[in-house]
């Protein structure tokens, strides 16, 4: 800790030793960035430098620290709130904070009190998933184009891994013999030099390693992405090269639109695998293993608008098996 105040003081004092009375929010957000990687972990550095860069520099960037006023915030406030996800504007105001708290701490002179934590808009959640002809369709597409690439969509569907998952699964989590397959990665985009780059680093939570055991349908598109991989992760680009999430969402979204399916993210094949579980009877803790919840109760949070027509399936199962007993 001492090592690194000593080097972002290095950078804000002027030739005399005294502290800068002037700096752009973008200089400092910089300096701060870099004395803050070796202490974060990557997908959250990620994060760090992916709202520095592509939400706060263009807005704030060029406005000096002593000139950043409440009033400059509450606008770029009210702005962000009302275009982007809870999850986004959240994170996003927490890196303005920590940052402008970090450079008043060094004596940097800052105009403006910390943002106000926005409260949750309470809205709820819609959850997206395919029917079962558009997943149909999807699949269909996909094992016809042989477009090996496309294959990650299919895994999702059925494995229901989350696309960070998907992207770091390389051929040695993958067991053919024991037909399984292994989480035990993940990976985000890193901004970097204004490009998306693909950042491999643990898994989102403790829970989400996991062992998947791969339905025998699977198999065969595991085989054939074996067979002319050039690459060590199963899912890549063209000869081999390693694909961002931003782009793999972006191939998604093209495909969608070709087959002229409704709109939705690549999460939705999540979603769609939870559903099509629950649907073919699967209880609910075998599913949030498989999801790598990290109990049963946060999927019921999300699926629990799927059980009433599986409970009254199982209650009709359960009242025929009562009358051939009788």
């Amino acid at each position: 800790m001492k090592v690194k105040t000593n080097l972002l003081m290095q950078h804000s004092e002027g030739r005399r030793g005294r502290v800068c009375k002037s700096m752009k929010y973008k200089e400092w957000l910089q300096r701060w960035l870099y004395t803050l990687k070796p202490t974060l972990k990557k997908t959250t550095y990620a994060r760090y430098a992916d709202a520095v860069y592509v939400h706060i520099v263009p807005k704030l960037g060029e406005i000096e620290l002593n000139k950043l006023t409440d009033a400059v915030l509450a606008g770029f406030s009210a702005n962000l709130t009302a275009s982007h996800a809870t999850s986004t504007y959240l994170g996003i105001f927490g890196v303005v904070n920590r940052s402008l708290q970090s450079a008043s701490a060094h004596g940097l002179p800052v105009a403006c009190k910390p943002i106000k934590r926005p409260a949750k808009r309470k809205k709820a959640r819609k959850i997206a998933i395919l029917s079962k002809p558009n997943q149909k369709r999807l699949e269909d597409y996909i094992t016809h184009s042989k477009l090996y690439k496309l294959y990650g969509i299919v895994i999702s569907l059925y494995t229901g891994l989350r696309i960070g998952e998907l992207l770091a699964l390389e051929w040695g989590d993958v067991d053919f013999k024991a037909a399984t397959l292994t989480v035990n990665k993940g990976c985000s985009d890193s901004y970097t030099k204004g490009k998306y780059k693909k950042w491999i680093d643990t898994p989102k939570t403790e829970s989400s390693k996991r062992e998947i055991p791969l339905p025998k349908q699977l198999l065969p598109y595991l085989r054939e992405l074996k067979a002319q991989s050039k690459s060590k992760y199963v899912i890549e680009g063209k000869n081999g090269k390693e694909l961002s999430i931003r782009s793999y969402q972006n191939t998604f979204r093209i495909v969608l639109k070709r087959l002229n399916l409704p709109e939705a993210g690549f999460h939705s094949l999540r979603h769609t695998f939870a559903t099509r579980a629950l649907e073919c009877g699967m209880d609910i803790k075998t599913l949030s293993e498989l999801l790598g919840h990290s109990n049963p109760s946060v999927t019921l949070k999300y699926y629990s608008h799927c059980l009433p027509e599986h409970k009254r399936e199982m209650m009709n199962k359960f009242g025929r098996y009562l009358q051939q007993r009788v």
